[in-house]
């Protein structure tokens, strides 16, 4: 039965599997619209946001660390030195986000009856720098000195033998907080998954308050006012950052292959992928022609298509779904958060070209060195 069940996690487990799973639950755990949120209520998912669905969820992680613990294989990768960190972020996120929700939820439900969230204080309430501040942040900081100094002591850092270059570490891992950039490189040239997507994270985190500048939700926790916004963030953080991680993590064994969690990492395991480019698919698949020589006749498919993504999907949302956004932001602020929001879409979008297809390249001038 336990053997049974453990093939299921790692078949769930994979990339593919658990990433279609969580896109289709996502608007439903977060619901962006008014029509998500009837049947977020409707099969009960609001009760993850109380005192009840935290502890539901704390112990469901618990569960399966511990339940991973009995496992061969699983117990190896959970007991690295270098997992503690994301098995710490995990209960972090899940803590965090839970008491984040539960906090909007609640002024939710007090800006609908009329009454001031659970933020607000009298003007005459004051909270002075010292000794109200500085003393809790004084607490905080010798308590958090004292939980590394234990850790350190408890659990050494994995301090490995100098550098080999003719012994490489199959598989060879950034640190932890690395691993999302080092999970986009499988489908992104350097130059955009080390460079470009980077860049656009911080700019696009630190461009938020200037092309949303509603006031809707500031310096209180909310969900209603600011569904869009809030979604969005989520779907950022815990899909395109927190997921990479844990995939590169727990299922990137030797070679880089995928493997489920209670899999053995074992580096014979062969997975033939035959990655080919989208002008392969069109000039030698379909059209039985060979490539052009010119680089934008081979890949002009290509090239429309990303103009196409990137030039036609703001004018059709803007005319749909959308049309209160762009009155509400200008045309300007508009384009900017839709063009990071496909940006950001961008990647899953390419994840499930690899898997299916094994598309390697939308575009690939390798001329100019210019691979999408």
């Amino acid at each position: 039965m336990l053997d049974w069940l453990k093939s299921v996690v790692d078949f769930i487990s994979t990339p593919s599997i658990s990433l279609t799973l969580i896109l289709l639950m996502f608007p439903f755990v977060f619901p962006p619209t008014a029509w998500f949120e009837t049947w977020h209520r409707r099969l009960g998912l609001h009760n993850l946001w109380t005192n009840r669905g935290g502890l539901v969820m704390f112990s469901v992680i618990t569960l399966i660390f511990v339940w991973g613990f009995t496992d061969v294989n699983f117990s190896k990768i959970l007991g690295k030195p270098d997992n503690v960190p994301i098995m710490i972020l995990i209960y972090s996120v899940f803590f965090f986000l839970w008491l984040a929700m539960k906090s909007a939820y609640e002024n939710d439900a007090h800006i609908a009856a009329g009454e001031p969230v659970q933020e607000y204080y009298p003007p005459e309430d004051k909270v002075l720098v010292w000794p109200d501040l500085v003393y809790i942040e004084l607490i905080a900081l010798i308590l958090m000195m004292v939980f590394l100094l234990v850790w350190s002591i408890g659990l050494p850092a994995p301090l490995e033998e100098p550098a080999n270059p003719s012994l490489s570490p199959n598989p060879a891992k950034a640190p932890w907080y690395f691993l999302g950039l080092q999970e986009m490189l499988v489908y992104f040239d350097p130059w955009l998954a080390g460079v470009v997507f980077p860049s656009l994270i911080i700019v696009g985190l630190m461009a938020i308050p200037y092309l949303d500048s509603d006031r809707k939700g500031s310096g209180y926790y909310s969900f209603a006012g600011r569904r869009t916004a809030v979604f969005v963030f989520l779907f950022g953080w815990l899909v395109l950052w927190v997921f990479l991680i844990v995939v590169g993590t727990f299922f990137r064994g030797p070679n880089w292959n995928f493997f489920g969690p209670f899999e053995e990492w074992s580096v014979t395991k062969v997975v033939p992928l035959i990655n080919i480019n989208l002008s392969e698919y069109v000039w030698v698949k379909l059209l039985r022609v060979g490539l052009p020589a010119n680089p934008l006749v081979r890949e002009s498919v290509g090239i429309i298509m990303l103009v196409l993504y990137f030039g036609l999907t703001p004018v059709m949302l803007a005319r749909g779904k959308l049309r209160p956004l762009l009155d509400k932001l200008g045309s300007i602020r508009y384009s900017l958060i839709i063009f990071l929001a496909l940006a950001m879409v961008l990647l899953p979008i390419k994840m499930y070209l690899r898997w299916t297809l094994n598309l390697h390249y939308i575009i690939s001038i390798p001329e100019a060195f210019f691979n999408i």
